[in-house]
């Protein structure tokens, strides 16, 4: 299920804007795709990231996969609650498994990003 209130990269995050503030997350496919997740390495607070970028890893008993950010801007939150829990990005992707939050540089930040239809679309060929 792909929530449609949501924007999504071809990478698999996904991106909630709160007044001007990304949300950014992994989706279900991409958890799924991971297996279990073991360990994330995240962005710093005050870190600037630029869209498209390498921005972290999330280990899983599976592989490493990279974290891109799908959003430019500067780093305002991470979610210190996957340390020693990571397991929560599987369990709740769209919720409490949530990665990091973004000041968005750009006006639009979605303007890249894919809707609902577009990402299922993707996952579904």
């Amino acid at each position: 299920m792909i929530p449609e209130d949501l924007y999504y990269s071809e990478e698999h995050e996904w991106v909630r804007l709160e007044d001007g503030v990304a949300v950014i997350g992994i989706t279900d496919f991409a958890q799924d795709q991971l297996g279990d997740i073991v360990y994330v390495d995240l962005p710093d607070v005050g870190d600037a990231v630029e869209a498209g970028a390498v921005v972290g890893e999330l280990e899983s008993t599976k592989s490493v996969s990279d974290v891109f950010t799908p959003i430019s801007g500067e780093v305002l939150a991470r979610n210190e609650a996957l340390d020693g829990a990571a397991e929560v990005i599987n369990s709740d992707p769209y919720g409490e498994g949530w990665l990091f939050k973004v000041k968005a540089a750009e006006d639009d930040p979605t303007d890249a990003l894919m809707t609902p239809e577009q990402y299922t679309s993707l996952v579904s060929s």
